[in-house]
């Protein structure tokens, strides 16, 4: 059962998946259409999940369940496997976690795990560079770290 992100606890759990390049208006219109027909058939154990999924800067799929349904490790699977289906549905991988996520003069870049380093180095990132931690895992948390300075960030230690 779909809600509104507002209306979802802030104990709610979150999933962030990102590729590495935003999708075309829309092809974005496309996989918010989706995501909202997921989150209204999304259950666990039969039960429907109050449940919330949209796509952020054009590349973000964020899904949010409400924990007091308690999403299941079937549920979880299902909505991986959603995940998945978008992927190939429209040529994008949403799987992929070595790839980081910044801000830079309000668009969002991508850069992979092993170059993350040497742009360090070369000043194209410093610590107050906006990214996104995609693995923040609640609501709260998602509302209020999501997108934070590298110098705030666990990514910090790869450089």
């Amino acid at each position: 059962m779909r809600r509104d992100l507002i209306a979802l606890p802030d104990s709610s759990k979150v999933w962030i998946y990102q590729c590495q390049e935003p999708v075309s208006y829309e092809v974005g219109e496309q996989i918010r259409q989706d995501l909202y027909d997921f989150s209204m058939q999304w259950r666990s154990h039969g039960v429907e999940l109050e449940c919330y999924g949209n796509l952020f800067h054009y590349q973000f799929l964020v899904l949010v369940a409400d924990p007091s349904n308690l999403p299941s490790g079937c549920s979880v699977d299902s909505s991986v496997h959603f995940v998945q289906a978008l992927g190939q549905k429209y040529g994008r991988d949403f799987m992929d976690r070595m790839t980081y996520a910044y801000m830079q003069e309000d668009e969002v870049k991508t850069i992979s795990h092993q170059e993350f380093p040497s742009a360090y180095a070369a000043g194209e990132i410093n610590d107050d560079t906006l990214i996104f931690n995609n693995l923040v895992d609640n609501k709260a948390t998602f509302l209020e770290d999501w997108i934070v300075p590298l110098k705030e960030s666990w990514h910090r230690k790869f450089i």
